[in-house]
Parts: structure tokens; sequence; C-alpha cells
């Protein structure tokens, strides 16, 4: 597996994926030599709804996965992201898994990828490998639970402000969050329009600003004045149950 150091590895010699730095040495021994590196491009299909996950995908560095429902109306909602805390694809699977939604990369760079097999095979010799997929698998579930219970009780400018907050926290700590109008719409499931009004009005109060294809914050604290305390409640499971994998401004390289 070749790696790239500034995104993909790190001081571990692993790939720059916290659930992979999260194995002990003899577990990712298990896995290593079936690890491949690609680049991705924001907008890849990873997995249509029906297709046979065959492929896990760990993201790596500032990368970012989406998983995204399609709706009658030709309209995909965004339901949560997935960055280097975690992977995509077959989390908990034995055998044949159809996709159930869309998977696409969000944000383009660095992902690893594991063929299902071999994590499978990986988890029947090594019971500490199924704890740990298990209980992501229980994070990601509580990813899922919290995102629906926002999408209902919170307002657009609060949701705005979490997603945004969301994506800060995986990128490389610059402050420059590669989210356009559209992609933030989409995490929304609203109009672009609602959309470049929250927009406007954070950038009025100096909380952001906006460069072609990215958001540039300004003022964080004033940021998660203005979001809902979904992504904390999301960080503080994820601490509870896999502690140092959940990425945040304070761990930046963790």
């Amino acid at each position: 597996m070749h790696s790239k150091p500034d995104a993909s590895a790190g001081a571990s010699d692993r790939p720059f994926n916290n659930l992979l730095r999260r194995l002990n040495a003899a577990d990712f021994a298990l896995l290593a030599p079936y690890l491949s590196l690609v680049d991705a491009a924001a907008g890849d299909l990873l997995y249509n709804p029906g297709d046979d996950v065959g492929t896990v995908h760990f993201p790596c560095g500032p990368s970012l996965a989406s998983y995204l429902v399609p709706n009658e109306d030709g309209r995909d909602v965004e339901t949560i992201l997935v960055g280097r805390e975690g992977a995509v694809g077959g989390i908990v699977s034995q055998g044949f898994l159809p996709a159930y939604t869309r998977i696409t990369v969000k944000f383009g760079g660095p992902f690893v990828r594991l063929p299902i097999t071999r994590l499978d095979m990986a988890k029947l010799a090594s019971p500490s490998i199924r704890n740990i997929f298990a209980r992501y698998a229980d994070c990601m579930l509580a990813q899922m639970f919290q995102s629906t219970a926002c999408n209902a009780v919170h307002s657009i400018e609060q949701r705005a402000a979490k997603w945004i907050i969301s994506a800060m926290e995986r990128t490389d700590g610059d402050g420059v969050v590669p989210l356009t109008h559209e992609q933030l719409a989409t995490l929304l499931g609203v109009g672009r329009s609602y959309t470049s009004r929250v927009i406007q009005s954070f950038k009025a109060e100096g909380v952001l600003d906006t460069r072609r294809g990215a958001v540039v914050i300004r003022n964080p604290d004033g940021l998660r004045q203005r979001a809902c305390p979904c992504n904390d409640a999301v960080r503080e499971h994820f601490e509870t149950v896999l502690r140092g994998v959940y990425p945040s401004e304070d761990n930046p390289a963790n």
C-alpha cells in the first residue's frame, strides 16, 4: 500500500484514518496487506441504492463521504457525513449486503479501500476487531438518530451552522471548508435560495465569509453559538464509545 505523508499517513505509518489507527498492531496487521489507497474526487459515486457492497471505504485526512437518501421528487437528502473517524460500506456485514442509500465523496482526497471479504475474515479471527467495528456501527446509528431529531426540531440557521462545524472539524484546521452553497443546501434538504440567505446573514454578522467553492470561518465561537447542540451530542457519544476517534479542532491529527 502506498501512502501520502500529508494526508494518508503520519507518525504511526498508518493511513490517516482514526478508526484504523484505533486498532492494535496485531489487528491492523490482519488488514494491512489488503488495504489500497486511492485519490477520490468530490462527487465520485461509491454506491447507489441496491448495489452489492463489496468494499469498505475509509476516508483519510480531510476527505469526507456522504450518505444521501433519494426521494421521489428527484432530490437527494443528505443524512450524515463520514470522515477520518470511520468508514462507509459494509461495516457490520456478513455476506451479501445491498446498499440502501447513495454514498458519494463529499470532499475529495485520499481514501483507503478494503474488500469486505477481508474485513469479515479479520472479524472471525479477532474478537477485538469485531468489537471496534460494532462500536463504530453504534456511533453511526447515533448520528442517524440525532440527524432525524435535528431535522424535526431545529431551524435552518442552527442546522447550517452545525453542518459547517461538522465539516470544519474534519478539515486541516485552517478555517477553510470546501463547501458550496449547493452542497450545504443538500445537507439541509432545502433550496439553494434558503441556503444563500443563511450564508448572507452569517457573513453580515462577521461569522464567516465565502470564496469560490468554499466557506471561510471568521468567528468559530460565533458559529458555535448559532449551531444546535446535535454535533456536540454525537461527539460525546463517540468519546464514550470510541474515545479519541472523533476528530475535533483540539485533536486535528489524532
